[in-house]
């Protein structure tokens, strides 16, 4: 069973910035495209970034674009969403998950594990 454990939320001001990780259990972790995702309070989960199996390409939403870095790190297991000059906008909780295959994917249903989110505040 594939576990996936999300850490580095947090309350920060606008401007901020944070690093998220996502840690994974097994031993298959670069065998998976990887993906993250947030959901706000009332609305629907929305993608945010996805990268294929070896971090050689990537995808972002539009909203986040150019101010989010998603990357990874297979020998530790571990992908990692870099957020800078966030936008109360972007508070949320911020699901980590693998993907189904390896290449990238930018809607749910081509995760197959997700973890339990993290939350993400950002005051004005």
């Amino acid at each position: 069973q594939v576990q996936l454990v999300e850490s580095g939320g947090g309350l920060v001001q606008a401007g901020d910035s944070l690093r998220l990780s996502c840690a994974a259990s097994g031993r298959t972790f670069s065998s998976y495209a990887m993906g993250w995702f947030r959901q706000a309070p009332g609305k629907e989960r929305e993608f945010v970034a996805a990268i294929n199996w070896s971090g050689g390409k990537t995808s972002y939403a539009d909203s986040v674009k150019g101010r989010f870095t998603i990357s990874r790190d297979n020998a530790k297991n571990t992908v990692y969403l870099q957020m800078n000059s966030l936008k109360p906008e972007d508070t949320a909780v911020y699901y980590c998950a693998r993907a189904a295959g390896t290449s990238v994917v930018v809607t749910p249903g081509g995760f197959n594990y997700w973890g339990q989110g993290t939350q993400v505040t950002v005051s004005s």
